[in-house]
C-alpha cells in the first residue's frame, strides 16, 4: 500500500503532470516583452467589453447588476494558472446567465452564489474522473438547437426592459404571454432609446470590420494602419462607448427630477467580501420568514446543479476549438480550469460563468498572447467597482437590454440548417426537437430532450446495422450469397441480423457467407444466436461460412462449443470449403469442435 501511494504521488507531481495541469508553467519561462504588450492591449480591450456585458447579464439572471461584476474578475485570475486556451476570458455568458435564472427561480443572490460553487465543484470532480467525454453525447445539431433556443429566450427576457414594462415567466411562451398582457404599459423613452441603441450597435459591429486604404497590407501606409486600428477599437468597444453615452443621457434626464427612463439604480461601491458561499439562507417574505438548509437550497436548484456545469463546459470547449487552429483541446484540463474559476467566483459572490465566444473573438483579434491577458481584464473590473460604481446608477436598463439583444441575435444558428439538410436530413430531427423543447420547457429540460433523442438515434443505429447483400462467384464459378454487416454484432442487433440472414438464405438456395470484416466487438447473446444460426443452416443442408472473423471473437464463440461453425480468412479457400462441406459436416458433429480452414479443405 505504501509503495502504491509513493508511485501515485511520484506520477502526480512529475514534471509532465505539473506542466499539463498547470499550463502557466509552460509559457511563463518563455514570456517576452512582445507577449506582455499583446496581453495588455487584449486584456484592456476585453475589459471594456466585459464591464457592460456583465451588468447586462446580471439582469438576465434576475440579480442586482453588481453581481455581474462580482463574477467577472476572480475567475480571470484563476484561469491564468489553470487555463489551456489563451483566448478564453473567464466570466458570465448569456446562456449560463439564463440557465442560472431558470435554476434559481428568483430565490435570491444566495442561491445563485451557491450554484456557482456547486457548478465549480461538479466540474472539478468531472475533471478528476476524466469525464470530459460526456459532451461528446451532445451532437452538433442538438448544440445548435439549444444555442438558438437560448438566444431567442434571452431576447425575449430582455424585451421587458427594452419596452420599460414588467413581465414574468421562466419559459419562452410564459414570458411572451406576460409581455402581451402588459404591452399597453410600454414607455416611449425606453423603447425609443433601446431601439436606437440596437441599430447603433449593429452599425458599429460592421465598423469593426471596415478597412480604409489599399486591400494589400504591403501597400498600406502608417496612417492607414493607425486609422484602421482606431476604427477597429471603436467598433470593438461599442458596448462600453454606448454605455457611457447612455449613462450621460440618463444623468441629464434625471436632473429635472424623476427620469423618464428606467435606470439601473444604486450599485454598492467597492469589492465584495471574500467569504464562503452561503450554505444556508433565511428569506423574508411579506407574511413569514423561511430558512433553507443546504439540502433545501440544492433541492431548489434542481437539475441546474448538473446541467449548468455541462453547458458551461460545452460553451468553453466550443471557444477552445474555434481558436485552436486545429490543435487538440484537453477537455479534462478545461473542466478543472473553469471549475476552479467558478469555485473562486463563489467566494466573491459571483454567479456561474464560462468562456464566451463573443469575448473570446475580441480577445483573439486584439492579439492576446497568453492567458495573462485575463489579469488586465480582471483589474479593469476591480477598478470599475472601486471608482465608477456610483456612475453606473444612471445607465438606462433599455441600453443594457439593447447590448444583450445585439449580441445574442447572431447566436441563432439558422445557417447550419442547409448544410445539415444536404448531409444527413435525419440530424435535423434532434436539432429542431431540442429547439422547440427548450422554448416550450425550461432550457435544462430541453437539452435533456435533445440528448435523449441523440441516444435513441445511436441505439437505433446499433440495433439496425446496414447489411450489404451481394451475389458473388468463386474463382471456379460457384455462386454464393455474401452478407456484410457494417458494424459490431452485439445484443441489440443480433436478432435483426439473424432474421435478415435467414430470410435471404431461404430466398436463395446457395451457400451463404457472412463477411465479418467490420465486426470488431461481440457478446454472449451474439454467440448464442450464431450457434443457433449455424445449427439451423446445418439442418437445411445449406452451407454457412464466416469470413474474416477476428480471433478474439472466434475465441468468444468457442465458449459455447458450437457444432456447425466455419470461419476462413482466404477467399481462395471458399471453393474447397463449399465442395467439401457435406463430407465435413459429419466429422464436425462427431468431434464437437471448431474446424479449421485446413480441415475443411481436406
Amino acid at each position: 500500500m505504501h509503495q502504491k501511494m509513493h508511485i501515485w504521488l511520484k506520477r502526480a507531481f512529475s514534471q509532465k503532470t505539473l506542466l499539463k495541469r498547470l499550463p502557466v508553467l509552460s509559457w511563463l519561462p518563455r514570456y517576452s516583452t512582445e507577449d506582455a504588450v499583446g496581453d495588455l492591449v487584449a486584456g484592456i480591450t476585453v475589459g471594456l467589453t466585459v464591464i457592460p456585458q456583465s451588468l447586462a447579464y446580471a439582469s438576465i439572471t434576475g440579480l442586482p447588476p453588481q453581481y455581474g461584476l462580482y463574477g467577472s474578475f476572480m475567475g480571470c485570475f484563476l484561469y491564468i494558472l489553470f487555463g489551456s486556451c489563451k483566448d478564453v476570458p473567464m466570466g458570465p455568458s448569456a446562456v449560463i446567465s439564463l440557465l442560472t435564472f431558470q435554476s434559481v427561480h428568483s430565490m435570491g443572490p444566495e442561491h445563485a452564489v451557491l450554484l456557482c460553487f456547486l457548478t465549480g465543484a461538479v466540474q472539478v470532480v468531472m475533471g478528476i474522473l476524466g469525464l470530459g467525454f460526456v459532451i461528446d453525447f451532445i451532437s452538433g445539431p442538438v448544440s445548435s438547437g439549444f444555442t438558438s433556443a437560448a438566444a431567442l429566450m434571452i431576447v425575449t427576457s430582455q424585451m421587458k426592459d427594452l419596452l420599460g414594462i414588467t413581465a414574468e415567466g421562466s419559459t419562452f411562451i410564459e414570458v411572451w404571454g406576460s409581455l402581451f398582457h402588459n404591452m399597453h404599459n410600454t414607455k416611449l423613452y425606453d423603447s425609443v432609446l433601446g431601439t436606437v441603441c440596437i441599430v447603433v450597435l449593429l452599425l458599429m459591429r460592421l465598423l469593426a470590420n471596415f478597412k480604409i486604404g489599399p486591400k494589400e497590407d504591403g501597400k498600406k501606409t502608417t496612417i492607414h494602419r493607425i486609422l484602421n486600428k482606431a476604427i477597429w477599437l471603436i467598433g470593438t468597444s461599442r458596448n462600453a462607448i454606448l454605455m457611457v453615452i447612455c449613462g450621460i443621457i440618463g444623468h441629464q434626464l434625471s436632473l429635472s427630477g424623476d427620469s423618464p427612463l428606467n435606470l439601473i439604480g444604486p450599485i454598492p461601491p467597492g469589492l465584495p467580501p471574500f467569504q464562503l458561499p452561503p450554505f444556508t439562507v433565511t428569506l423574508e417574505t411579506a407574511n413569514s420568514t423561511v430558512k433553507y438548509s443546504f439540502v433545501d437550497m440544492c433541492s431548489n436548484l434542481g437539475s441546474g446543479i448538473f446541467v449548468v456545469p455541462l453547458v458551461a463546459l460545452l460553451e468553453n470547449i466550443a471557444v477552445c476549438k474555434a481558436f485552436s487552429n486545429g490543435n487538440p483541446t484537453d477537455a479534462t484540463q478545461e473542466l478543472l480550469a473553469i471549475g476552479i474559476s467558478n469555485i473562486g467566483n463563489s467566494f466573491v459572490q459571483g454567479f456561474p460563468g464560462t468562456g464566451a465566444l463573443a469575448r473570446s473573438a475580441v480577445n483573439n483579434s486584439s492579439g492576446v498572447r497568453t492567458t495573462l491577458g485575463g489579469l488586465y481584464t480582471g483589474l479593469l473590473v476591480i477598478l470599475s467597482l472601486l471608482f465608477f460604481a456610483d456612475y453606473f446608477y444612471f445607465i438606462p436598463k433599455s441600453s443594457l437590454a439593447a447590448i444583450i439583444i445585439a449580441a445574442v441575435i447572431f447566436m441563432v444558428e439558422v445557417k447550419v440548417v442547409v448544410p445539415i439538410w444536404k448531409t444527413k436530413k435525419n440530424d435535423l430531427i434532434p436539432g429542431f426537437a431540442t429547439l422547440f423543447a427548450c422554448l416550450i420547457l425550461q432550457l435544462e429540460l430541453g437539452i435533456l430532450v435533445g440528448i435523449g433523442l441523440n441516444v435513441l438515434f445511436i441505439l437505433y443505429n446499433v440495433a439496425r446495422p446496414k447489411i450489404t447483400i451481394e451475389t458473388k462467384k468463386t474463382a471456379e464459378g460457384t455462386d454464393y450469397l455474401e452478407l456484410t454487416p457494417d458494424r459490431c454484432l452485439i445484443f441489440p442487433s443480433v436478432d435483426y441480423v439473424r432474421n435478415l440472414v435467414v430470410k435471404q438464405s431461404m430466398r436463395n438456395d446457395m451457400p451463404v457467407v457472412i463477411n465479418c470484416s467490420h465486426i470488431f466487438v461481440s457478446d454472449y447473446t451474439a454467440a448464442k444466436v450464431v450457434d443457433c444460426l449455424t445449427l439451423d443452416f446445418s439442418k437445411r443442408q445449406q452451407p454457412l461460412f464466416f469470413y474474416k472473423l477476428k480471433p478474439s471473437i472466434v475465441k468468444m464463440f468457442q465458449g459455447l462449443h458450437p457444432t456447425e461453425f466455419v470461419d476462413y480468412h482466404d477467399e481462395n479457400e471458399l471453393e474447397s470449403l463449399i465442395r467439401g462441406d457435406s463430407l465435413h459436416m459429419t466429422s464436425v458433429s462427431d468431434n464437437n469442435h471448431f474446424p479449421s480452414v485446413n480441415q475443411r479443405s481436406a
